[in-house]
């Protein structure tokens, strides 16, 4: 298993009542997406925020770093972005059991916020945890092996999907079939569509992804 580096934000180690953990997309780093816990902690009081980097140079473009190979993308084949996103998955889990640990926190005190191929990394491993995290919203990604889903999940914690209908990457309908999925297999599912957004976070879809994280963390009221 190896080590994540990641950024961390918020409260003090200690002292946090939730945590929020960003997964970046490919390419990318820990720090595209920290950057929103700025506006977000005004909205969350008493949260962490942390970003890990991916495991692995990206290997098709980018100044980062990638959670698995892309075919497409990278001149990969099918059997090394099976086995990276298992590699992957592993390091993951290790990062995120760790981070729980030195926090003081439980699994149920924690959102996964991924975006692209960290979304893809949030639905593939958090319904396969031993323990249900508090949540997971996936931005402009895609559900992988929903055929797999129903059999492998352990535990169904609620999701939010949101995605851009303008998005040239990662297609739009990859949000309804995702959706189909996951409701089919009992998982309490959300969705919100951000008109006219390509692949990246508009402030609408930011909003909402916000007031699910507040309701996640019992942090409405």
């Amino acid at each position: 298993m190896r080590e994540l580096r990641y950024g961390r934000a918020g409260v003090e180690k200690g002292e946090a009542i939730g945590m929020v953990v960003f997964l970046h997309g490919y390419g990318a780093d820990g720090n595209d997406l920290l950057g929103l816990s700025d506006p977000m902690a005004q909205h969350l009081p008493g949260v962490a925020f942390a970003a890990p980097d991916a495991p692995e140079q990206s290997r098709g473009g980018g100044f980062g770093y990638q959670w698995f190979p892309i075919p497409w993308l990278d001149g990969s084949t099918e059997e090394a972005a099976r086995a990276g996103m298992a590699a992957a998955s592993e390091d993951l889990n290790g990062f995120l059991d760790c981070l729980l640990e030195d926090e003081g926190l439980t699994p149920d005190r924690l959102v996964l916020v991924g975006f692209s191929q960290g979304a893809m990394m949030s639905l593939d491993i958090a319904p396969r945890r031993d323990k249900e995290v508090a949540g997971i919203v996936a931005i402009s990604g895609r559900l992988l092996r929903p055929e797999a889903l129903a059999a492998e999940a352990r535990v169904k914690p609620p999701v939010l999907l949101i995605h851009g209908d303008q998005d040239p990457v990662v297609p739009f309908s990859d949000m309804g079939k995702a959706g189909d999925a996951l409701t089919a297999a009992g998982f309490p599912t959300y969705g919100h569509i951000m008109q006219g957004t390509g692949h990246g976070i508009s402030p609408d879809g930011l909003g909402v992804a916000l007031q699910f994280i507040r309701e996640r963390l019992g942090l409405t009221g």
